[in-house]
C-alpha cells in the first residue's frame, strides 16, 4: 500500500563534499566557538541562493532527534533563526519564560531550561543563513560582551567562507541530511586514559555508562548491565528502550532530554520488572551523558508517581512517539497551506511511530486523491490515486466508515479484503480516517516493512494523531481556497498584458509575498497615448487585503482616465478622487510621461521609491525627484514635476518598495546597491535583465512584501 521517500539532490552539498575545504573549515569555525564561548551547542542553517527556505547542515552538541524537528524551517515561520534572518539581528532567548513567550511551539517542544541565541550569516546585503547557538540552563540571563561579539565573529568568519565558495563557482548547500561535528574535546583523549577511566568506573559503587547524544550507549560497566538486567553485548551502541522495554517511557526519554538541553544534572527512579526498584543520575557532559545507577528502596506510593509501573511495551516506543507527536501538534498549528501540512505530517508522523511508509489522501470529487507520500515509488502511488469513493478498498472503507482498521501481517490484511494483492514490499498497514468537524477529509495509511503488532494504546494514539491531522488539512484546505480566490481578484485587477509602444522595449515583473492568504496593492501601467506618446505608472495602496486590491483598480482606472495631462495633474486628479471616496488607506505612485521623439521623460511622484536611471554607458542612477504626498490626504497636493532626458539604450526602472526593503537595512543603502546590480548587468534582454534585479532581491535578503518591477528600454527613434 501508498508512501516514497524524496529524491536526492544532484548538487554538490556539504555531505557530498565530505572533509573537504569549504565542509573542514565551517566546521573548525563552529567549533573553535564552543571552546571559546563554552556553548553546549550549535547549529548552522544555510539558506540557499533564492530560497525561502533555512536548512540545518550543521549540527554540534545538539541530539539528532532532536533537530529532526528544525531541519528545515520556512524564513516565514517564527524560530529564533528565522527572525534574525529576516530582521538582520541578534535574537537571545535568556530562559524558558521568554522562549513560551515569543516562540511558543519550541516551548511546547522543548521544555527545558536553557539559553539559545541565532544570528545571521551575512555579507553585505546577501543572506547565507544562520548560526543558531545553546548554552546551559545555568547560563546568565544575559548575553556578555564577549559572547555577542563571538557571536557576531562567527557569522561574519562564515558568511565570508560561503562567499568565497560561492564566487569560485562551488557552493557550499546544506545536504540531505544535516552534518554531525563530533566535538574536538571529546576525541582528545588518549587510549590509555580511556583504560584507566574504564577500569576506575568499574571500581565505583553501583553502575556506570555513558550516553551519546542521540541516546545510545557507548560505555557501560559490568555491574550497570547486571544491575539493568541484559548483558554488555546487548547493551552497547543500542538504545536503552530497545534491549529494556521497562525504561519506553516518556518520563525517562523527558529527563534524557533535559540534561542534554540544560546541562543540568538531573534523576528519575524507575522499576525493573518484577519488583527492583533502581535510581538513575544524569550528568551532561560535552559528547553526552555519564549515568549512575545504583539500587533504590521501594519508594511509597506517593513518591512513584514520577514513573508508574509499566505497561506492556508499544511498538514504537512510547517516549519517542510522545515526544515526536508533542512537536506535531505544536508545528501544525503554524502549518499554513496544504503543502505545509502535508510536508510536516510527511517528515514527523512515520519517525514518531518508525513506520517506513506513508500515504496521505484527501476526498475530491468523489474521489480519494494522494496529495503526499513518503516509502513508496511515485509508479505505485499513481495505482492508488484517484480511487472512487464508491469502490471497496481499505483507505476508502476508513473514511466512509470512519472506523481505523490495524492489519499486522499481510494475512490479516487478506482476510479483510480478499482481491488485496501484496505490493510495495510492506507487511503491515494502518489505515486511519481523516474526520474534521464530523466531515470526512480523507485517509491516512501507514505502512510497515515488517509484521508490526498494534497495541491498544498505540492504536489510540493513532487515532488521536489522525483527528489532529484531519484538523490541520481540514483548515489548509479552507486557506489554499481563500488564497487562490484573493489572487484571483489581484489578478484580473493588473494588466494581463501590456500594450506594444512602437519605440519602446518594456519588461515588467510581479512576485506576490509567499507568506500570508492577504493580496497587496502593488500595480503597474503602460498608455499608449498617441504616435510618439507613452506614459507608465508604478504604485503601491496600503495594506494586505482584498481593499487594497479593489482600491488598487480604481487607481489604475483613475491614471488611465486622465492620461495624456502632465504627470503633475494626472497625480493631482487621482489624489482629489482617492479624498473624495475616502477609503482609509492611502497609496503611492510614480507616473512618468514617455516622448519618444524628444527624447525626454516627465516624472511626478507621489511617496513612492524614486526611480533609477541607466543611461547607455551603463553608469546609474538614482533619480532625485522632489516628492509629494501619498495619494489620499489631502486634496489640495501639488506634485512636482521632474524632466530628464531619456535617449535610445537608456533604462528606466520603476518599482515598489517590496524590491528594496529590508528589516535591518537601510532604505536608501539598499536602493544604492540595486542601482550597482542595475549597471553591472550587461548584455542582457530586459527580461533577463528583471530577473537579475529580482533575483539580486531574493538573495539580498528574505522579503515580507510583494514586488513590482517595470523596465522602460527607448529604442532608436524612427520618423
Amino acid at each position: 500500500m501508498p508512501g516514497a521517500a524524496g529524491a536526492g539532490e544532484s548538487t554538490r552539498d556539504l555531505a557530498d563534499a565530505g572533509a573537504g575545504p569549504g565542509t573542514h573549515l565551517i566546521g573548525a569555525v563552529v567549533d573553535d566557538f564552543v571552546r571559546e564561548t563554552g556553548a553546549s551547542g550549535c547549529l548552522v542553517y544555510l539558506l540557499p541562493p533564492g530560497g525561502r527556505v533555512l536548512r540545518l547542515a550543521m549540527l554540534s552538541g545538539v541530539p539528532r532527534q532532536v533537530a529532526a524537528h528544525w531541519t528545515q524551517v520556512p524564513l516565514a515561520a517564527r524560530t529564533p533563526a528565522t527572525d534574525a534572518v529576516r530582521e538582520r539581528c541578534l535574537v537571545w532567548i535568556g530562559c524558558q519564560e521568554e522562549m513560551a513567550r515569543h516562540y511558543p511551539q519550541m516551548a511546547l517542544a522543548l521544555p527545558y531550561p536553557f539559553s539559545a541565541a541565532a544570528a545571521p550569516i551575512t555579507t553585505g546585503t546577501t543572506a547565507w543563513g544562520a548560526l543558531v547557538v545553546r548554552w546551559p540552563g545555568s547560563h546568565p540571563p544575559a548575553l556578555t560582551r564577549h559572547e555577542r561579539n563571538a557571536v557576531r565573529t562567527s557569522c561574519r568568519r562564515l558568511g565570508l567562507l560561503l562567499r568565497q565558495a560561492a564566487d569560485s563557482g562551488h557552493p557550499l548547500l546544506p545536504g540531505s541530511e544535516p552534518q554531525v561535528l563530533p566535538s574536538l574535546r571529546a576525541h582528545a583523549r588518549r587510549p590509555t586514559q580511556e583504560a584507566a577511566a574504564a577500569d576506575f568506573a568499574e571500581r565505583l559503587p553501583g553502575g556506570c555508562c555513558t550516553l551519546d547524544l542521540d541516546g545510545r550507549i557507548t560505555f557501560i560497566t559490568n555491574t550497570a548491565a547486571d544491575l539493568l538486567g541484559a548483558s554488555s553485548a546487548e547493551l552497547l551502541d543500542a538504545l536503552p528502550r530497545q534491549v529494556l522495554p521497562w525504561l519506553d517511557d516518556p518520563v525517562v526519554e523527558d529527563r534524557y532530554r533535559a540534561v542534554v538541553l540544560s546541562h543540568q544534572p538531573t534523576s528519575f527512579t524507575a522499576l525493573r520488572p518484577p519488583d527492583r526498584w533502581l535510581s538513575f543520575h544524569l550528568y551532561p557532559g560535552v559528547s553526552g551523558v555519564s549515568v549512575r545507577i545504583v539500587l533504590a528502596s521501594p519508594a511509597p506510593a506517593s513518591e512513584t508517581s514520577e514513573l508508574p509501573l509499566p505497561a506492556p511495551p508499544a511498538a514504537p516506543g512510547r517516549s519517542t512517539a510522545h515526544h515526536h507527536l508533542m512537536h506535531l501538534a505544536a508545528t501544525l498549528t503554524e502549518a499554513v497551506g496544504v503543502t505545509d501540512v502535508i510536508d510536516r505530517i510527511a517528515d514527523l508522523v512515520p519517525t514518531a511511530f518508525e513506520a517506513q511508509g506513508l500515504a496521505l489522501m484527501i476526498a475530491e470529487e468523489g474521489r480519494l486523491r494522494v496529495i503526499g507520500h513518503r516509502g513508496y515509488t511515485a509508479e505505485h502511488m499513481d495505482h492508488f490515486d484517484g480511487a472512487p469513493l464508491a469502490s471497496d478498498t481499505p483507505a476508502v472503507r476508513v473514511l466512509t466508515s470512519g472506523v481505523p482498521s490495524f492489519y499486522a501481517t499481510f494475512s490479516d490484511l487478506k482476510r479483510a479484503y480478499p482481491p488485496a494483492v501484496l505490493q510495495g514490499g510492506k507487511a503491515a498497514w494502518a489505515f486511519l480516517p481523516l474526520i474534521a468537524s464530523g466531515r470526512p477529509v480523507g485517509s491516512l495509511v501507514l505502512a510497515y516493512d515488517r509484521p508490526h503488532p498494534f497495541t491498544p494504546e498505540e492504536r489510540a494514539v493513532l487515532t488521536a494523531t489522525a483527528g489532529l491531522i484531519a484538523q490541520a488539512l481540514d483548515r489548509a484546505l479552507l486557506y489554499d481556497a481563500t488564497h487562490a480566490l484573493a489572487h484571483s481578484l489581484q489578478a484580473s485587477l493588473l494588466p494581463q498584458t501590456l500594450p506594444r509602444v512602437p519605440g519602446l522595449d518594456v519588461a515588467t515583473y510581479y512576485l506576490p509575498t509567499a507568506h500570508g492568504i492577504d493580496v497587496g496593492g502593488d500595480f503597474y501601467d503602460l498608455i499608449h497615448i498617441g504616435t510618439d506618446l507613452a506614459a507608465a505608472a508604478i504604485g503601491d495602496v496600503q495594506g494586505h487585503n482584498v481593499n487594497a486590491a479593489a482600491l488598487m483598480g480604481q487607481v489604475r482606472t483613475a491614471v488611465h482616465a486622465t492620461a495624456g495631462a502632465p504627470p503633475g495633474q494626472v497625480l493631482a486628479r487621482t489624489n482629489r478622487l482617492l479624498t473624495d471616496l475616502d477609503p482609509g488607506l492611502f497609496t503611492s505612485c510614480l507616473y512618468v510621461q514617455l516622448d519618444l521623439a524628444r527624447q525626454r521623460a516627465c516624472l511626478a511622484t507621489a511617496g513612492h521609491p524614486p526611480p533609477l536611471l541607466r543611461h547607455p554607458d551603463l553608469h546609474t542612477e538614482v533619480l532625485p525627484l522632489t516628492p509629494g504626498l501619498l495619494l489620499g490626504i489631502d486634496p489640495a497636493a501639488d506634485y512636482p514635476e521632474t524632466e530628464i532626458r531619456l535617449p535610445p539604450g537608456a533604462v528606466l526602472a520603476l518599482y515598489t518598495d517590496g524590491l528594496v526593503e529590508t528589516p535591518g537595512i537601510d532604505f536608501e543603502d539598499a536602493t544604492t546597491d540595486l542601482a550597482a546590480q542595475l549597471a553591472q548587468a550587461r548584455s542582457q534582454t530586459l527580461d533577463a535583465l528583471a530577473g537579475t534585479l529580482i533575483h539580486h532581491a531574493q538573495r539580498s535578503a528574505p522579503r515580507n512584501d510583494d514586488i513590482a518591477l517595470l523596465l522602460i528600454r527607448p529604442q532608436q527613434h524612427r520618423r
